[in-house]
């Protein structure tokens, strides 16, 4: 799977697991050992990403925690903190960016602050949903509607309305919630100059200065100023690297340039690309994929190389691998 996150109870701000190496995420931490819901903090005891009702009341609560600051909403665990034992496998499957997406439809801004967390808490599998905050508040620019069983119809949010955090519930802003928001957005760039004050006193004698506009400003004929980084650590300070270069290949042309190394010894289709890259946690190695907003992920050719080369050194590699991605589907499951 892609994370693993462990917590003890009353034990916040522990190193805790992430596939074999142990980091330290104490936010998270802390969000799983809490026992009640606050701002910061949402429970949800399952959800269903087939229910039209489950994805209104999460993009309502994503847009709340966005605009309030940020923070977590664990799916797995009870009102009270405590593990609920649903099956959290088919949300830790979705695509931050179907999130992003769907959060476009309802609202008309791109909000690319989500990440899925696969964690435990007393040995259950829980989803965490980690939410950051946004620069501009959301707004719903389209009714979020919903049928019931009896076939009325429910509104999880109305055109035009802004939802904020007031405690462990997601509603409609006030007055006071548009004042917070402004508050935290002027503290964030005093920070900012403050921090860009500093670095300019602390500069060693004969630097040069140079003041450079937001990322979003334009400052020339392509309406950009484009600039990338890259561990070469012989490139310049920025160095731009076209990504139709370094990750050329969509899932479709990864299949199809390691079909045509394997001729006559083997063929592959998605599924196995998707069990390589959950079993391998390849999105989170950006050598071998990117994983873009609002867009596919995208592969490079060492992955083309490097899955050719499992299967050259063991001709059990995909079939082990279909293995051990059904092996973790079924280690999330409680009926398994």
């Amino acid at each position: 799977m892609d994370k693993t996150h462990s917590v003890e109870p009353g034990l916040p701000g522990r190193n805790i697991q992430v596939g074999n190496v142990m980091r330290h995420d104490e936010q998270l931490a802390a969000a799983l050992a809490r026992t009640s819901e606050a701002d910061d903090v949402d429970f949800k005891s399952s959800f269903d990403p087939t229910a039209l009702r489950d994805w209104l009341e999460i993009i309502k609560d994503i847009v709340a925690f966005a605009n309030s600051g940020g923070g977590h909403i664990l799916v797995g665990l009870n009102d009270d903190g405590s593990p609920s034992g649903a099956d959290v496998a088919a949300l830790l499957a979705v695509d931050p960016a179907d999130i992003g997406n769907r959060i476009h439809k309802y609202t008309g801004q791109h909000f690319s602050g989500v990440e899925l967390f696969e964690c435990q808490k007393a040995d259950v599998e829980v989803c965490a949903i980690r939410v950051s905050a946004t620069r501009v508040p959301i707004v719903f620019t389209r009714v979020g509607e919903f049928e019931l069983p009896d076939a009325k119809k429910r509104t999880a949010f109305a055109l035009g309305t802004v939802y904020f955090r007031h405690g462990a519930k997601s509603e409609p802003d006030t007055s006071d919630d548009l004042r917070a928001f402004l508050e935290r957005e002027l503290e964030f760039i005093r920070k900012s100059w403050l921090d860009s004050i500093a670095k300019v006193v602390e500069a060693p004698a004969g630097s040069r200065v140079a003041i450079l506009p937001p990322e979003d400003t334009p400052t020339g004929p392509s309406g950009s100023l484009p600039m990338q980084l890259t561990s070469d650590l012989r490139a310049p300070a920025y160095y731009a690297v076209p990504l139709d270069k370094t990750h050329p290949y969509r899932q479709k042309e990864v299949i199809k340039e390691v079909n045509a190394k394997l001729i006559g010894k083997k063929a592959i289709n998605s599924h196995d690309v998707i069990c390589i890259r959950r079993v391998y946690s390849i999105q989170k190695e950006i050598h071998f994929c990117y994983t873009q907003n609002y867009a596919s992920p995208r592969y490079t050719q060492q992955f083309v190389d490097w899955i050719v080369e499992q299967y050259n050194m063991d001709v059990n590699f995909f079939d082990e691998a279909r293995l051990k991605y059904d092996q973790l589907k079924a280690a999330v499951s409680p009926n398994s």
